[in-house]
């Protein structure tokens, strides 16, 4: 997987079944530099034709939406060649759904009540490939996972762990903590585009489209736990 780069003008979908929001996010959009709404759609069903259609670099995705909710369009959605991607926005905050959308792949999480100055900066980031949110909210959240088959999870993700090399693994617990790349640099003493070049490797030994995906895999094969 490449590394990602901002494209020059972010195309952007606005996935929700409310009309309204729908129009308010384009109004809102609108006036923001270097992002441009190409495309709407009003339920999950739609939103892969929408995709093909617009080629949208971010799609702006509500949870709850008859006939197909936006956590399961957003599973279909990442598993399709080269898809964009997702930042969730909705109204729902349950930590089952965070999870399952950061699990699926998607890139963030944001609530509708969020200032739209901080919306614009979410979109600005999960184009260039980071996930929104911060180390401090993801541990929140992977903290609160039900303890329920945690052997079973834990032998999975080790499992999966061991086809990194013992370089990537240490990038992978690094990006597990929140540590940004020149972090990672100073601590494994890489430079900024060694860093860059393990975590690609990372996503694609792993067939992961994101940093949070890492996260999410280290703390489940206990590796954050392993540290001093």
């Amino acid at each position: 997987m490449a590394v990602v780069t901002t494209p020059e003008t972010i195309r952007v979908l606005v996935v929700d079944d409310d009309p309204l929001v729908r129009a308010g996010l384009r109004l809102m959009l609108h006036g923001a530099h270097g992002i441009q709404v190409v495309g709407e759609a009003g339920d999950g069903t739609k939103v892969a034709s929408a995709v093909a259609e617009h080629r949208p670099d971010v799609v702006l995705m509500d949870i709850r939406m008859p006939t197909m909710d936006g956590l399961t369009a957003t599973e279909l959605l990442r598993t399709r060649p080269d898809p964009p991607q997702i930042l969730i926005l909705t109204t729902f905050d349950a930590d089952e759904h965070i999870l399952r959308a950061l699990r699926a792949g998607a890139a963030g999480f944001l609530l509708k009540d969020t200032p739209p100055a901080d919306i614009v900066a979410a979109i600005q980031r999960v184009a260039r490939g980071e996930p929104v949110l911060s180390p401090a909210v993801t541990q929140r959240l992977i903290a609160r996972v039900t303890d329920a088959g945690q052997d079973r999870r834990r032998t999975l993700a080790r499992d999966r762990l061991a086809q990194l090399a013992g370089r990537e693994r240490e990038v992978a617990v690094a990006v597990a903590q929140g540590k940004s790349n020149a972090e990672i640099g100073a601590t494994l003493h890489l430079s900024i585009p060694t860093v860059k070049t393990h975590i690609s490797r990372i996503l694609t030994k792993l067939e992961f489209h994101n940093r949070v995906q890492i996260a999410l895999l280290a703390h489940d094969a206990g590796l954050l736990a392993d540290q001093p």
